[in-house]
């Protein structure tokens, strides 16, 4: 992430450090760091790169992950099960999508908007039938930024490990562990 020279001060503190917990983490002196951020000091690049580089190494940490945010409960689908009966899934357990799974492996999704217009236009049958694409898996360390820039595109992401569904992510969960911090 590039950064400007006159930011470090507020992105220092915005992640919880002092001048020397940076200088350290950068292996540069705490006091080239107060100059820094005073403006008395023009930085040579190897020290400014030295200094970008462990914030955004300690950002990175700090950042929320998949496992943090996903929703281990998982409500699945059945490729053979009928509009009605995942229509009465999602209404018991308050839910708009489901995951659909046949055996271990994640083949589609079902939607509350897949199941209307399957219903306006007449289909029957089995979820197979109606389903789209599965959706995106990540890991369990997988970054928000990752994930969120996924959910502007998908209902929901999967967090799975060693091929095993873990839990999912909706927009609801993403904002719900955001806002409740």
């Amino acid at each position: 992430m590039p950064y400007e020279i006159s930011e470090i001060k507020h992105i220092r503190k915005k992640l919880g450090l002092t001048q020397s917990e940076l200088a350290k983490r950068a292996d540069v002196s705490q006091s080239l760091i107060a100059k820094m951020e005073a403006g008395s000091l023009d930085p040579t690049y190897s020290n400014a790169k030295k200094i970008f580089n462990a914030l955004d190494s300690i950002a990175r940490k700090k950042e929320l992950k998949a496992w943090e945010i996903m929703e281990t409960k998982i409500v699945f689908a059945d490729p053979e099960e009928t509009a009605a009966d995942v229509v009465k899934k999602m209404k018991r357990y308050e839910i708009s999508q489901l995951p659909v799974v046949e055996g271990n492996s994640l083949i589609g999704i079902v939607s509350e908007s897949i199941l209307l217009y399957a219903i306006l236009n007449n289909k029957k049958g089995a979820i197979r039938e109606i389903m789209e694409d599965a959706p995106p898996l990540v890991s369990k360390d997988a970054s928000i930024v990752v994930v969120s820039d996924l959910l502007r595109h998908y209902p929901l992401v999967v967090v799975a490990e060693k091929g095993r569904l873990k839990g999912i992510i909706t927009k609801s969960d993403l904002l719900r562990k955001v806002f409740n911090k």
